[in-house]
């Protein structure tokens, strides 16, 4: 009798905390709203509020971050032909007036790093620009001048005379989840909306974009869907802690305006490229010495590989610093220092965080095998006249070859050749009205000029083209 009446108490507790947990977990939390509304066939649906607690708090960040950031106006008296103007100037400036020589303005923005008045915001922002004015969260305006810039990752250090600024400060941006809640603060369409504040998610790590103008050729962007317009280029892209985990640079538009994906620096590539300037006046870039690109379908099934993560090697340069750890064409490198490399914009990441003279081990993957490298980077620095396996010639970063009707550039590369206009494919005739017929020829002739040089030839279809340089630019 006892056994069957302890029973129907054990039975009676249970479905007395059964229930309470099922009443519990139905009903809304505090703060939340609850609607209840019939269906034709009179079923009852419930659709609950949540309270303000459910969602994340961004007012911290906000306000701590927003002090930081400045906004940048410039002043720049173009002396570029209508053509000859780099694609960020016309999405800043526009096309009108530059030809005329008139001085325009834009605006952009910047973050402060340093009490000090150190501000990192984009090359393409103060690149040319005759005069440079940072304005305060506080309102307080001061003239600025560039320490320095870096093209590739489209990075510039600014410095004002002030102290006891509100500095921001870094994040690893290597920790940066797809998914996390991020803020873009910045000055979007000029000065009236100076200090404004847009919040998303973190799309998608290592994006690569559309090439312009030899621009960004370190690419691993965090793109986002927090709305950036033009002005906010500069300015800082934030965690929920308020901390700097990237600088926005760029959208992709069709309009020229936000169109629900934008992109930023990493901070960490942002942090290494600023105290190279602040330390050495210049960015001190570890080159690894190899062409590639990811892995896709076609190499993984050539090559019997398990994933399509890392990068396949197409070639190596010699002399470089893959060359000589014994890196080889059709390796695929699939981590550096344990880390993993899915992608050719990881690797370009994580080659640029080091220094020349650095160390690091490259795992590789070759003919079934994996095999870890040791690697000692290089400045990527080749002698001009230096001949290479292939019988190319080195000349300001491009690789000139011998031709029937005078030299061939067989690659512009990334140096003063490249940016002055030269391209794969260009003819050379004439080095400073001296014709040439092999690649000395043109050595040679640079080497005699005290200013400059002035290369006459045709361009890869054909057509008559020149450009021209300065030796010490």
């Amino acid at each position: 009798m006892k056994k069957g009446f302890l029973i129907v108490v054990l039975s009676v507790l249970l479905s007395g905390l059964t229930a309470y947990f099922i009443v519990k977990n139905a009903v809304p939390a505090k703060g939340s709203v609850q609607q209840s509304t019939f269906t034709p066939d009179s079923q009852m649906v419930r659709t609950v509020n949540l309270s303000l607690s459910d969602y994340p708090d961004f007012t911290y960040a906000a306000e701590n971050a927003v002090e930081a950031v400045v906004y940048v106006k410039v002043t720049i008296k173009p002396q570029q032909r209508q053509q000859e103007i780099d694609p960020f100037f016309r999405f800043f400036f526009g096309d009108e007036g530059f030809s005329g020589g008139r001085e325009r303005q834009g605006s952009g923005s910047g973050v402060i790093i340093r009490p000090d008045g150190y501000i990192v915001t984009n090359n393409h922002v103060v690149n040319g620009a005759t005069t440079i004015q940072v304005t305060l969260n506080n309102n307080k305006t001061y003239d600025a001048t560039v320490i320095g810039t870096d093209p590739a990752t489209d990075v510039a250090l600014i410095k004002i005379d002030a102290t006891g600024l509100p500095a921001m400060q870094f994040a690893d941006s290597d920790k940066l989840r797809l998914g996390e809640w991020v803020l873009a603060i910045g000055s979007p369409l000029g000065e009236e909306l100076r200090s404004t504040i847009t919040a998303g998610i973190v799309s998608a790590k290592g994006r690569s974009m559309p090439n312009y103008d030899g621009q960004f050729k370190i690419e691993s962007f965090i793109q986002t869907d927090a709305a950036v317009n033009p002005g906010n280029s500069g300015g800082a892209l934030v965690n929920k802690q308020g901390e700097l985990v990237g600088i926005n640079t760029a959208i992709v538009s069709t309009t020229g305006s936000y169109a629900g994906y934008s992109f930023a620096i990493p901070s960490n590539i942002v942090k290494k490229v600023i105290a190279d300037l602040i330390d050495f006046g210049s960015v001190k870039r570890a080159m690894l010495g190899i062409s590639g690109g990811t892995v896709n379908d076609e190499i993984a099934k050539k090559l019997d590989l398990d994933s399509l993560e890392g990068v396949f090697v197409s070639e190596v340069v010699k002399g470089g610093a893959a060359d000589k750890a014994g890196i080889k064409a059709e390796d695929v490198i699939v981590a550096i220092d344990g880390e993993k490399i899915a992608s050719m914009p990881a690797l370009q990441a994580k080659v640029n965080s080091f220094h020349p003279g650095d160390k690091a081990n490259v795992r590789v993957l070759r003919a079934g095998k994996t095999l870890d490298l040791r690697v000692e980077f290089t400045d990527g620095t080749v002698k001009d006249g230096t001949v290479s396996s292939d019988g190319t010639v080195a000349f300001y970063g491009a690789q000139l070859k011998a031709d029937d009707n005078g030299v061939r550039i067989v690659s512009a590369g990334n140096g003063k050749v490249a940016r002055a206009g030269g391209e794969d494919g260009f003819l050379i005739r004439f080095v400073n009205d001296q014709k040439v017929s092999k690649p000395q020829d043109v050595i040679d002739i640079a080497k005699k000029s005290k200013r400059s040089i002035f290369i006459e030839g045709y361009d890869a279809n054909g057509r008559p083209a020149y450009f021209g340089f300065g030796k010490d630019e």
